[in-house]
């Protein structure tokens, strides 16, 4: 055989024409450079890592169960986390069994082990327009055919299911969605349980961002009004730290074995410590303490930011609606605006972001871009704001002048991106 001159000797699977790099890791590499004000990471506040607590938690857990810590582990999870975890979703409604619950190294390794037990090559996946970018990227390699289901301000229609009659599953972010913000009403959850069983269309349920309310919960999980037909999905990523790679599936028990044994295929289990020390810390009530800080704080810096669009966005003719919880504001630029072109010149002023086309699995909208604000003190987010602002503006007059120097940095990597997507 001839080698590639790419890959040498090496013979890449189909499948991997398909994957393409995150176009949101490419732009945080951007952040590192000296004066940018970053409204593109989705990244939770490093300010809200309980740090003294999971240092005492993990002394505990060494002091009192150190060898079985270290050792090999129930590739189900940490049987206690797992109770834990089916106790704190019963108090939202959903009704759990510890038996069906199935710690994963991250959430984002639970969208992987759903692709790899509900999808097959030309398959079809519905999800969600625009929807979370990390899951197109963890169902692409499985090679489905994707639907993207219209949506309005609460979420997809379920008028439109008919479209995605024939999917494996309906991909759903209900509560403060990335990217939009949006969050799913009552009367719309009702609405689209109720289309989709009609359809005998499964749901999958993604929900980091639930706990992350600032005025009141989100109304009960899709899984609760169908828990047969729905796969759940959280994570401890946004209420302690993500570097503890911690999250967990919820699945019907005709699904759980296979997600279990795409699991023991994917990492033999979660590390066992992690679990063991994430216990230790949420055991006794701590996140009934400490999840309202990160919302007084998130709020804090939400309140800033829609302060600073109606001032500096507003007069430009753009649209967003105010988030009620999570990370981020979904803003439209106006008609014939491109954020991916508008990007170089953003940087070069001091600000970025994320354009909003990457988070479309088909008919990408080029005015749209996400900005995220949990990481950023409230004069930073004004600064960025109205610098950001100056950009479109300048746009708005001059379409053409929106590109310089700082194109080299940003442009490969969105177009590497644009080009791959799905």
């Amino acid at each position: 055989m001839t080698p590639n001159p790419t890959t040498g000797p090496w013979t890449l699977a189909r499948r991997t024409a398909r994957m393409n790099p995150s176009v949101i890791r490419e732009i945080l590499k951007l952040t590192e450079r000296p004066g940018i004000v970053s409204l593109a990471g989705g990244l939770p506040a490093p300010e809200t890592f309980p740090v003294e607590a999971m240092r005492a938690a993990t002394a505990r857990v060494l002091a009192s169960t150190p060898r079985e810590a270290l050792q090999y582990a129930a590739s189900e999870g940490h049987a206690p986390l797992r109770e834990w975890v089916a106790s704190h979703l019963r108090e939202q409604g959903l009704a759990v069994d510890p038996a069906h619950v199935l710690i994963t190294t991250g959430s984002q390794q639970g969208l992987d082990l759903v692709a790899k037990a509900l999808i097959d090559a030309g398959s079809t996946v519905a999800v969600e327009s625009p929807t979370y970018l990390g899951a197109l990227q963890a169902f692409t390699p499985c090679e489905p055919e994707f639907v993207a289901v219209d949506c309005d301000d609460e979420g997809p229609l379920p008028a439109q299911l008919g479209a995605a009659r024939d999917a494996r599953f309906l991909y759903v972010l209900p509560n403060f969605q990335n990217p939009s913000g949006r969050c799913m009403p009552e009367a719309r959850r009702i609405a689209l349980v109720r289309a989709a069983r009609a359809l005998g269309l499964p749901l999958v349920e993604d929900n980091p961002y639930g706990d992350l309310w600032f005025d009141e919960p989100p109304p009960a999980p899709l899984a609760a009004r169908w828990p047969e037909g729905t796969i759940y999905l959280g994570s401890f990523s946004k209420v302690l730290a993500p570097g503890l790679r911690l999250g967990y599936v919820i699945a019907p028990p005709a699904l759980f074995p296979k997600l279990l044994q795409a699991k023991q295929a994917a990492d033999l289990h979660t590390p066992g410590f992690n679990q063991r020390v994430v216990h230790e810390v949420i055991r006794d009530g701590f996140l009934g303490e400490h999840v309202p800080t990160i919302r007084a704080r998130y709020r804090a810096q939400r309140d800033a930011m829609q302060a600073a669009l109606v001032r500096h966005f507003r007069p430009l003719g753009c649209r967003w609606i105010e988030p009620r919880g999570g990370m981020f504001f979904w803003v439209e630029l106006p008609a014939g605006l491109d954020a991916t072109a508008l990007l170089p010149r953003a940087v070069e002023c001091g600000v970025a972001y994320v354009p909003g086309a990457p988070f479309y699995a088909s008919r990408p909208r080029a005015e749209t871009l996400r900005l995220s604000f949990v990481t950023v003190a409230p004069e930073a987010i004004a600064r960025g704001v109205e610098a950001l602002a100056g950009v479109i503006g300048e746009a708005l007059g001059a379409p053409r002048a929106v590109a310089g120097a700082g194109a080299a940095a940003v442009q490969p990597a969105l177009q590497e991106t644009a080009e791959a997507a799905p």
